[in-house]
């Protein structure tokens, strides 16, 4: 019986990086490298082109960064795991992965079994976020988006309903489904909530809802 081997592309805009990534994946007989890119505009190409199962992603590269490619892959519900491998993270930009749903971030001054065994989690369904790194920057940005908010009792209930919903994940055609109302209708009392609150986007809005724990049902 044939082996199942997991495909994976790397995209960093650093060739000793990418080889020396080659190099460490192919120590792991379960994983196989089947493209390089230098550009988040080549690794998009890739993962669209070859649908590979992980792509591990540098967050600062050149054309397209990590956060653009893994934005346009939730947008176009793209089956590929994205990983994000990065020297530093602000702390907002790492809220705004984890809420987009990157499945692992690792920090490359870590060791280089971290990446494997970020791998090997990832394929086996689960997510690579426990980086003591990586929590403390979400409760920090968490904390300090919460610190800016308005006060949530200046919702009316059908707002409130809103963000239940956005916050769960859905989008608004699918709130405005769930609320039977229009979209446009939903667009105007996520306005609404947004400047009740103080808060200037989804990511925001996610982060306010998980210090609240109102999010989901």
């Amino acid at each position: 019986m044939t082996e199942l081997r997991w495909t994976v592309i790397l995209a960093d805009d650093h060739p000793l990086v990418l080889r020396g990534l080659g190099q460490l994946i192919a120590t792991r007989p379960q994983f196989e490298v089947i493209s390089t890119a230098a550009d988040g505009d080549a690794a998009l190409a890739a993962i669209r082109q070859l649908a590979p199962d992980v792509a591990v992603v540098d967050v600062n590269m050149p054309k397209l960064n990590g956060l653009d490619v893994l934005r346009t892959a939730v947008a176009e519900r793209l089956a590929t795991r994205i990983v994000f491998l990065t020297a530093s993270l602000t702390d907002e930009r790492t809220l705004e992965a984890v809420n987009l749903g990157v499945y692992g971030i690792v920090l490359k001054d870590g060791a280089p079994e971290s990446l494997l065994d970020c791998l090997d989690q990832v394929v086996a369904g689960g997510r690579w976020l426990g980086d003591d790194l990586v929590q403390t920057a979400i409760r920090r940005e968490t904390a300090r988006q919460q610190n800016s908010r308005g006060p949530i009792e200046a919702l009316t209930t059908r707002e409130s309903e809103v963000m239940r919903l956005v916050t769960s994940g859905l989008s608004n055609k699918q709130v405005a489904r769930e609320l039977a109302v229009s979209e446009g209708t939903v667009k105007i009392h996520l306005h609404n909530v947004y400047r009740k609150l103080n808060l200037g986007s989804r990511t925001a809005l996610t982060a306010y809802a998980l210090g609240r724990g109102t999010n989901g049902d």
